[in-house]
């Protein structure tokens, strides 16, 4: 089955949004779109430490993330307030790693791919190492999904009631990095934070409860991931682009049917 390029295709794009969609519920609820886009623009760093070491773009990309992830945590802790910190993350690191890629030897290296994803040459071991990230994700949610849910609501609340708000936020912050590391090649280090924040924002909308918007959250990003693949086949148009485009149109189709029910 994994022989045939859209099979493949296809199953890393749905374990992409399983792992996005859940996840991304987290980071609408705590406001982190914007931490999402500096990790994830930081990655290029790691896809070009990844090209200079001949290492895994999944090791590179992971080290990276968690780096940025550490030293965010790190420097607002000490005074430096989080939108400057994050501004100088986000474009330190993509500036960093063009450069870092222009200036390896050799035949010179196009970053496109890397930006806006390459979903359609992923090998049987990405499908693999997509599914495992996405699975410790869920995984991760599930065992710690009142921890993570009673630290957004009220950190105070949930230092109350036993649980260590600073320490969810680093477990929200990895798993953001093992995201962005896994999705890097389905939808590219620019589009990253669409496929996190545009379903669960959709799934906001139509749900009451946590628990069943990160299900409907899955959902819609499941259904844009098939239907946006389907769509470049068609249409020939970038897949990862494509994908959010989808996802932005479920998000506008239930704004105007959520608005006309109201009218």
């Amino acid at each position: 089955m994994l022989d045939d390029f859209l099979v493949r295709a296809a199953l890393a794009s749905v374990g992409t949004a399983v792992g996005a969609g859940a996840l991304g519920c987290f980071v609408v609820w705590r406001r982190m779109a914007y931490f999402g886009d500096a990790m994830a623009h930081a990655a290029i760093l790691g896809v070009a430490i990844s090209l200079g070491f001949s290492l895994s773009i999944y090791i590179g990309v992971s080290v990276i993330a968690v780096a940025v992830a550490l030293l965010f945590l790190g420097l607002t802790g000490r005074g430096h307030s989080a939108d400057a910190t994050l501004g100088v993350i986000a474009h330190g690191g993509l500036a960093l790693g063009i450069v870092a890629v222009a200036m390896m030897p050799g035949q010179r290296l196009s970053l496109e791919s890397y930006l806006f994803g390459s979903v359609l040459t992923v090998s049987p071991t990405d499908v693999m190492v997509i599914w495992a990230g996405a699975a410790g994700i869920v995984t991760v949610l599930w065992y710690r999904w009142a921890a993570l849910l009673m630290t957004t609501l009220s950190p105070d609340l949930a230092h109350a009631s036993g649980f260590h708000p600073r320490r969810e936020e680093l477990v929200l912050t990895l798993l953001l990095a093992l995201v962005v590391a896994v999705a890097i090649k389905v939808v590219g280090a620019l589009l990253i934070t669409a496929l996190l924040i545009v379903p669960a924002s959709a799934a906001r909308m139509l749900v009451r409860t946590p628990e069943a918007m990160a299900v409907v959250s899955v959902v819609i990003g499941c259904v844009a991931a098939l239907v946006g693949l389907r769509m470049a086949m068609t249409f020939d148009t970038p897949v990862g682009p494509t994908m959010v485009c989808v996802a932005v149109g479920c998000f506008a189709c239930i704004t105007l049917l959520r608005g006309m029910r109201r009218a």
